[in-house]
C-alpha cells in the first residue's frame, strides 16, 4: 500500500517533469479546476492525493496527445 509520502513524491516528480518539459502546460496547472480543491481547508489523505496524481497524469497524457512535441 502506498503511503501519503510516496504519492506526494510522485506528484513532485511529475510536476517537476511537466515544469521542465512542458512549461506551457505547467503554467496552466494552477488555473485548472481539476487541480484546485473545492474546500477551504481540504483533508489530504491517500485517496485524495492519488486522485490528484491521476488527474495530473491524465492532463499530461491529453496534452501530449494534442500537442505533438517535436
Amino acid at each position: 500500500m502506498k503511503t501519503l509520502q510516496d504519492i506526494e513524491d510522485q506528484i513532485i516528480r511529475l510536476s517537476t517533469s511537466i515544469e521542465v518539459n512542458y512549461p506551457e502546460l505547467y503554467m496552466t496547472l494552477d488555473e485548472n479546476p481539476i487541480t484546485i480543491p473545492s474546500k477551504v481547508h481540504p483533508d489530504m489523505n491517500v485517496s485524495i492525493m492519488e486522485d490528484y496524481l491521476e488527474s495530473l497524469k491524465q492532463i499530461l497524457k491529453q496534452y501530449i496527445k494534442t500537442h505533438n512535441k517535436q
